[in-house]
Parts: C-alpha cells; structure tokens; sequence
C-alpha cells in the first residue's frame, strides 16, 4: 500500500490542503499525521491559527476517514498539562477542544495511538525502542507485533512521558536499537531533519519544522512509502 505521511504540524494549515491535493491526484492510498499539530516559533497568542490548524485536520480527517494518527509530545502536553517548549496557556483550551473534536470525527476502532501499524511498518512521533518494549510488554508478547502495540497503547503518562517513549524517543540522536529491527520498518518525526532519509530500519520524515526566524529547516516534502516493498519517495508540499 501506498501511504502518504504528514510529518509534524506545528500550526500549518495548509499542510492538509496539500495532502489532500496528493490524496486526490492518486500517489497514495491512505494517509497518516504524525501530528504535533499545535505551537510553533512565537504563535503562542495566534489562537486564530490555532483553531485554523485543527479545522483543517478535523476536515481531512473527515474527507480520508481511513487516516491513522499519532500523538506527539506536543499534543499530549495538553491532554496531559505538561508545559514545554512552545505550550501556550493561551490556546490550551482551544487545543484540548479541538482534539476531542478530532477524535470524535474518527470512526470507531480508528482511535489516536502513540503507535500505529500498516504491514511491516510501524508510525509513531519519536521510535519505539526495544529497551522499552522490553520493560513495558511482557516478554511472552514481545514476538506479537499487534499485541505489543495494544499494551502500548493502552500505557498511562507515567509511562509515555519520559526521553525513551514512542514519543520522545530521538533514534537520529540517540543510540538504541529498536524494536525488531531486522523485521520493521519505522517512520517517525519529531525530529527535524533537512531531508527525508532512512538509516537502518529508521525513516525519518520532519522536513516541515522551521528555524525561529520561519526559515525551513527541510525540504518541505511529503513521504509517500510502499508499506509492502518499503521503497519511498518526497512529493513537494507547496504548489
């Protein structure tokens, strides 16, 4: 299957419209966001954009019901009320508001994961370590794919909120190997990168996060990855 990935959000709207352009030109057959749609660079007091931005993930949510999606730091930071870099007491009403309308436009059994999974590849924000799997999933589970993710999912902040998460992990930086590496495939963000590429069983896709000053840091392309053959390529994002 042909899978358009949406990299991290941070209050870009048209980052929708130019996924739905691509959903409806044919170059992919199912969609997933790995979120992170709330806060960027000094927008802390754009409530405006704030709500912009989820209008138009709940709208494509909507329109590509199939869609998966998976919560970054930055939207469970709200959830959760943890403060962090770019929280914006200002809008966290707003966010929290705007979530649950996301939620509840998803059809059943489509709910927000930390994880999500089509074939061999796994989606999440940050990684999933094997160290974690490892301390969090029975080891009588571990060769179980679906049921690792279900406990994982099903996991409390208490469990989600620290460095080594699916979440927070940072495989581009941190040494670690992952989960059943030699068998999965990973697609994250989190991290910004220049340029879509893949390292060992990595690929990493926030090509859409921005320096302080709105310059872009990548090359503003979306993924399109073959989650059976797990051949890739980048579709520009504008224009």
């Amino acid at each position: 299957m042909k899978v358009l990935v949406i990299p991290d959000v941070h209050l870009k709207p048209w980052m929708f419209q130019a996924a739905e352009k691509i959903m409806e030109e044919g170059m992919a057959e199912r969609a997933v966001c790995l979120m992170d749609i709330p806060d960027d660079w000094n927008q802390e007091y754009n409530l405006t954009l704030y709500a912009q931005t989820f209008d138009a993930a709940i709208a494509f949510a909507e329109k590509y019901p199939d869609t998966l999606w998976a919560y970054g730091n930055h939207d469970l930071s709200y959830i959760w009320g943890e403060r962090e870099s770019g929280y914006s007491a200002a809008a966290a009403q707003i966010v929290r508001e705007k979530l649950e309308e996301l939620k509840k436009v998803l059809p059943d059994g489509n709910e927000i994961r930390y994880v999500q999974k089509i074939d061999s590849v796994l989606f999440c924000h940050g990684g999933v370590l094997e160290y974690f799997v490892k301390n969090t999933v029975p080891d009588s589970k571990y060769d179980d794919v679906d049921e690792t993710l279900r406990i994982i999912n099903s996991l409390s902040r208490e469990y989600i909120w620290n460095n080594i998460s699916p979440v927070w992990h940072r495989p581009q930086y941190t040494a670690g190997k992952l989960y059943k590496s030699e068998e999965i495939l990973q697609v994250v963000g989190h991290t910004p990168v220049e340029r879509i590429y893949r390292e060992g069983n990595v690929i990493s896709c926030d090509v859409f996060s921005s320096y302080r000053d709105g310059k872009p840091i990548g090359t503003e392309e979306f993924l399109v990855l073959d989650t059976e053959t797990w051949d890739f390529s980048g579709i520009k994002g504008r224009g």
